[in-house]
Formats: C-alpha cells, structure tokens, sequence
C-alpha cells in the first residue's frame, strides 16, 4: 500500500525562502507565505501566495493555506497578536504569544540575564532615558519593535519619539547564537560573526547584512565566546520556556559576552550554521518543539551569507540564470528601491575570512548586472 505524502508545514515570515529550504532539506513538503514570492521560493514551495502589506496582510493571506502545523521567521516576533492569528486552527512550532511577549521586554530580559549573572547593557524606556542616561557613555537609541539593524541610531541626548529604548553601547565585535531549546535548557547550535554596515553589501550604520561562522576570532576567543553564548541560551530557555530554535544577538568584548536581544523564533544565520555544521537545523528546531535537545556536530568548514542591498534604484536582468549560491532571487525585470534587499548570497570556504572575500567578489560581480531604472525622455 503506497505511503501518503507528509502533510505540509506552512512557513511564513517576511522573507520565507531560507526557512522553506531548510525545511525542504529536512524531507518536509512546505507552502509558503511571505513579502516577495522569490523565484527560488516557488521553486522550492508548490504553494506561495506573496502579501505586499504588512504582516496583517501576510497572516491574511496564509489563512486560505491548507497546512496542520505552522512556522513562524522573522518579523513575527514583534507581533505576538499575529501569531496567534495566523495559529488558529493549526499546531504552532515555535513559542507561543506570551513568550514573545515575555522575552522581547527589555526589562524582563535583563532581570533574567543579570540574576543569572550574565551581561546584559543599561537598557531605559524613552521616558526615563534622558534623566538616567550617563551621557559621558555612549548610548543607542533603538526600535522596540525593530528587527536587522533598522531605526538603530546613536543617541546623544534629545527628545524620543515613538516606541523606542536606549541601550548603552557596547564595544566588540557584533555576533549570533543560534540555539534551540526545549523549553528547559538549550543546545547551542553554533556563534556567527553579525556582518553590520557592510558597505560591499551595500548597508550602512547599524543595518545587518548577513553572518560568517565562525567568528573572525583566534581558537581562544572563539571557544570562550563559545562557553558564555552556550550558557546564556540555556539560562534564556529556562527562564522564558523558549521552544525550538531562536537567537540571542550579542557583542563579545574581547573576554566577555553581552546580550543586546533576543529573537526568540528561527534567526538569520542558520543557512551558514547548517552548511559550517553539516546538521539539519529544521530537525534540530522539531526536536526541541517536541521537548528534545539535538546532538550538535562541531563546525567542519566556514560558510557565510550576506543580503546585497540596492545603491540605488535598479531594475533587474535576466535572474533566472543567477548563480545557485544567490538565493532570494528576484523575478526578471523587478523594480528594487534603493535601500532594499536585491538578493542573498551564500558562500562555503576554509576559513571565516575567505567566505567574507567571496563574499564581497561575488557582491561586485552582482552589482555590475544591475541596471538604474531607464528615465523617461519628457521627465
């Protein structure tokens, strides 16, 4: 008797193609809802319906997806209200509303994080920034509800608008954790190096624009690094009954580690800690919904990615022939602004550095494919 196909999983998230890959790779059949519809996305997805709103839209869209179980990626974890909605009727894998809630509060992440005795920066609501704020330190003013760097700016005293904190800035190097947890404790899945401001990727400021595992450290500092990331996920997992794969972003000083947030739903960085690991990231995030911690191979090789962000406002060739290490891949003859995200590129080498500079090449080469919108004669 023939074996009924899986039923599907739906992954939705501003951008679902590296979920929908990851989970594909896993043996698991995936309809898809995000922003873009990429042409990678349909290629992996028999399914996709693309929403241009906001995430409203997007969860709108993906209520008419017949999928039992569903996972959320990025974005979705600023809007704890919108899981629930686009959970209705299915089994959530990954942490529910109120853990979202719970661990994007900067207070209540650093009352966990410091009681434990981790590291975690003077973080102030707009209201108390201006008279508990040391202006002879150095201060960033950022989103609540941000995500990628975005609205993340220096502070150096004023008036704050908006939904936003103030967090002291910390020195070092910017990294990653990825993890997964149980709902107990965590398995670290491995540490990425945060590429921030990149300017061969086309970000500036504060804007993340991909990760390289491992970090661009010596064997001590990784492996300390290593310790304290490993230490902080599990005392987050205990102290939030965190599920399944999450992130924690953290800046490491040279000898110490510092927690600046929390992402608490599957992170960026993953495609590069399964190529550098040679694990199944997706099978690691079902074991820990399931309550099971994964056995975490060491990394045998570095990998690296890096979103190309648009100069300028380009219009793009002939995509469909794009390398196969690009993913997110636009359609033919789309109008990108300028500051968007044109595409991702991937790349494995031996070591953290030369992935970085294929990188980097591989930027300079996409960019001379990309052409400026043609302007009209009477304009």
């Amino acid at each position: 008797m023939p074996v009924p196909p899986p039923e599907p999983i739906l992954v939705a998230a501003v951008s679902a193609r590296m979920l929908a890959e990851l989970a594909t790779a896993a043996g698991h059949r995936v309809v898809a809802a995000d922003r873009f519809g990429d042409l990678d996305l349909r290629r992996t997805c028999p399914t996709v319906v693309a929403a241009e709103g906001g995430l409203a839209a997007l969860v709108d869209a993906a209520r008419g997806l017949d999928a039992p179980s569903v996972v959320y990626g990025a974005g979705f974890e600023n809007h704890p209200r919108l899981v629930g909605r686009l959970a209705e009727g299915r089994v959530l894998l990954g942490n529910p509303p109120e853990t979202l809630a719970r661990v994007r509060d900067p207070a209540a992440l650093g009352a966990a994080l410091r009681g434990a005795g981790h590291r975690f920066p003077r973080t102030y609501p707009a209201a108390e920034a201006a008279e508990r704020a040391d202006r002879s330190r150095r201060w960033l003013r950022k989103p609540l509800r941000g995500g990628a760097g975005r609205g993340v700016r220096e502070w150096r005293g004023g008036r704050l608008g908006g939904d936003v904190v103030v967090q002291e800035r910390v020195g070092g190097l910017a990294c990653s954790a990825a993890a997964v947890g149980d709902g107990r404790s965590a398995a670290l899945l491995g540490v990425s190096e945060q590429l921030i401001g990149v300017r061969a990727f086309g970000a500036r400021g504060y804007r993340w624009c991909g990760n390289v595992v491992p970090p661009r450290l010596d064997a001590g500092e990784r492996a300390a690094l290593g310790t304290q990331a490993r230490d902080v996920c599990a005392c987050l997992a205990e102290a939030f009954g965190l599920r399944g794969l999450f992130g924690v972003d953290l800046v490491w000083d040279g000898a110490r580690a510092w927690t600046v947030e929390v992402n608490p739903r599957p992170c960026g960085s993953l495609e590069a800690i399964e190529a550098a690991h040679g694990m199944s990231v997706f099978a690691a995030h079902l074991d820990g919904c399931a309550g099971r911690l994964p056995a975490v191979a060491p990394a045998a090789r570095a990998a690296g990615k890096a979103i190309l962000y648009a100069a300028h406002d380009v219009v793009t060739g002939e995509t469909r022939a794009w390398p196969r290490a690009v993913r997110d891949v636009p359609h033919p003859g789309e109008r990108i602004a300028r500051t968007q995200p044109v595409c991702t590129l991937t790349a494995v080498a031996s070591t953290p550095g030369d992935a970085v500079a294929r990188l980097e090449e591989d930027a300079a080469r996409m960019r001379a494919e990309l052409r400026r919108p043609e302007v009209p004669a009477h304009a």
